[in-house]
């Protein structure tokens, strides 16, 4: 629970702490005093949007801090405990400073347990620390989710461990689902991966291109497109070697009369023999060479233009597997080879498949089966907490009011099962039950979220609530209903409440007022408003009701009526310790 709340030029409040504890807190005040500036404050420590506009006018900036008392192994203490957050030890619980500030250009900054945190963090954990009921707060009770959780957390722990067994089978559906349809897609690409991949190992085995073959027959072709050149080229290199011209002698002769002069001097000189035997090998690759251009001049003149129309058919053909497949003939090979090995894993069973769809069917069973379950569970809580709300209703001056739970089944499960929650109000005999807020004014509304709450105060509460005038619009026996309402929910709780009633005002266990002090100065020497929060002495608590009464703080017959008013009520609170808390 909050056990204090600091304020710093805040609206027209300057400086102003507010010591809080158990039970119930009331804030009073005269209008444009600066009330609202309380719940402006928590808004800040609950991570709400900041509006610069709030920050005093002439201050640099607003600042807002918090002491939270909490039990050591509460959850908000272990997440503030992983965001660094400093947390102290205050007797049999651990206390956690909260804080915010707002500049005047609008900037804000938040920090938890005196280390810098994000104000997202500050929100998520104020959702667990404080519920703010104000006549905008109370649009949240008309959306169906918030509906929904309302009736879970009366149903209490046996829905939860159903509906944690339920989440925990839709998940595991929903991804068996998934992976079946991504399989199921996946297969049918596969098999037109297959086709593909089998109609392109067919193209290629038909032609059965064998590795350089395109290099091979690019050499062929440019040979036979120049055959001419060739064998005149070769036919006058053999010339040269095998010529018998007396004049111009070919390789052949010249060797033959080298190898016969050094062979006469060979006797002479023993290295001659030696110079002889070499010429003697020239002239014999001399021949061999005179007879490799003959073969290859016969060649040419066998294959011709037929056989180069051959070679560039077979060339047009690896021409199209190479645009299609891979830029050579080696690289075409390559894939080819990779693609056989792919189209068998494509042809592997679909025993993945099958299990899926035994798992999917199973668990759709299963999910339809803990939905129902849900429903059941949720269909007689409904009963029980309309029944319980519609009696509150009646003390909250409300007689002929009744709360009406439907739920009715979705189309499909979703994550929180099968059910759409609707929270209708029949707010008089006769009338038709109508969704909360249509069939209800302000006043009645406020009634209505004051009686849930207070219903669902023992069940799974969050530490502290905060009404912000939900009395408007009432009075008389409703308004001194409401005060013992919310004296039963601070039995429970910590509780505080802005209001402009004193019949609600008499019921708290500590009293709060906002005073406007519009003859302060500032630095300057200029007048401005500003507010001054004091807690209220018995004496002092008398003097505001009759303030709140007849307007007259100073006058007998209202501080009178007024001190009657707070016997009564206090006398109603101490007899609620002895009353049993509502259970659900």
């Amino acid at each position: 629970m909050i056990q204090e709340i600091q304020i710093s030029n805040l609206g027209v409040i300057t400086e102003a702490t507010l010591p809080l504890g158990p039970g119930l807190t009331v804030v009073t005040g005269e209008t444009g005093a600066g009330k609202t500036m309380v719940i402006t404050a928590l808004s800040l420590l609950l991570g709400r949007r900041a509006d610069a506009g709030a920050v005093r006018n002439g201050a640099k900036h607003a600042l807002a801090e918090a002491v939270v008392h909490l039990p050591p192994d509460h959850h908000v203490l272990d997440a503030a405990g992983q965001a660094g957050a400093f947390i102290e030890p205050a007797g049999e619980n651990s206390e956690l400073l909260l804080s915010r500030s707002l500049s005047a250009q609008g900037r804000s900054r938040a920090t938890i347990g005196g280390r810098s945190a994000p104000v997202g963090l500050l929100a998520e954990l104020g959702h667990d620390l404080v519920a703010v009921h104000g006549q905008s707060d109370q649009i949240r009770l008309k959306e169906p989710v918030a509906q929904r959780d309302a009736l879970d957390r009366f149903a209490g722990s046996s829905l939860s461990r159903t509906l944690s067994n339920y989440q925990r089978a839709y998940r595991q559906w929903r991804s068996a689902a998934k992976e079946l349809a991504s399989l199921k897609t996946e297969s049918r690409n596969r098999v037109r991966e297959a086709e593909n991949l089998r109609l392109a190992l067919d193209e290629i085995d038909s032609l059965d291109p064998q590795p350089g073959e395109d290099e091979s027959l690019r050499e062929q072709s440019m040979k036979l497109g120049n055959v001419e050149s060739l064998r005149t080229a070769s036919q006058q290199a053999q010339a040269v070697i095998d010529s018998e011209d007396f004049e111009n002698p070919g390789v052949t002769t010249l060797v033959e009369t080298a190898r016969g002069v050094l062979a006469q001097a060979s006797d002479d000189d023993a290295g001659l023999a030696a110079f002889a035997e070499r010429a003697a090998e020239l002239g014999i690759l001399a021949s061999e060479l005179s007879s490799d251009l003959a073969a290859y001049v016969a060649d040419l003149d066998e294959e011709g233009p037929e056989r180069l129309a051959q070679i560039e058919a077979r060339r047009a053909d690896l021409s199209k597997l190479m645009r299609k497949y891979a830029p050579s003939i080696d690289e075409v090979l390559a894939w080819a080879s990779e693609s056989r090995i792919r189209l068998e894993q494509l042809g592997g069973d679909d025993s993945r498949i099958e299990a899926l769809e035994v798992e999917v069917v199973d668990l759709e069973h299963k999910v339809a089966s803990l939905a129902s379950d849900l429903s059941d569970a949720r269909r007689k809580a409904a009963k029980k907490l309309s029944t319980q709300v519609s009696a509150e209703l009646k003390a909250l001056a409300m007689p002929d009011a009744k709360l009406v739970i439907e739920v009715n089944e979705l189309d499909e499960p979703g994550a929180f099962g099968q059910d759409a929650i609707s929270m209708l109000l029949a707010p008089h005999a006769g009338a038709s039950p109508r969704p909360l807020g249509k069939g209800a004014s302000g006043g009645e509304l406020s009634r209505v979220m004051l009686a849930i709450e207070v219903v669902l105060a023992a069940v799974d509460p969050v530490p502290t609530f905060v009404f912000d005038e939900v009395d408007q619009g009432v009075g008389g026996k409703a308004a001194v209903a409401i005060g013992e309402r919310l004296a039963m929910l601070a039995k429970h709780v910590q509780v505080i409440v802005v209001t402009h009633l004193p019949q609600v005002a008499a019921y708290a266990d500590r009293h709060i007022r906002v005073i406007k002090n519009s003859d302060a100065k500032s630095k300057a020497g200029a007048g401005y408003t500003a507010s001054d929060v004091i807690s209220l002495d018995q004496e002092a608590r008398v003097k505001e009701l009759a303030r709140m009464l007849a307007g007259q703080e100073e006058s007998d017959t209202a501080q009178a009526h007024a001190e009657e008013l707070l016997e009564e009520a206090q006398n109603l609170v101490s007899s609620l310790t002895s009353k049993k808390p509502v259970k659900a």
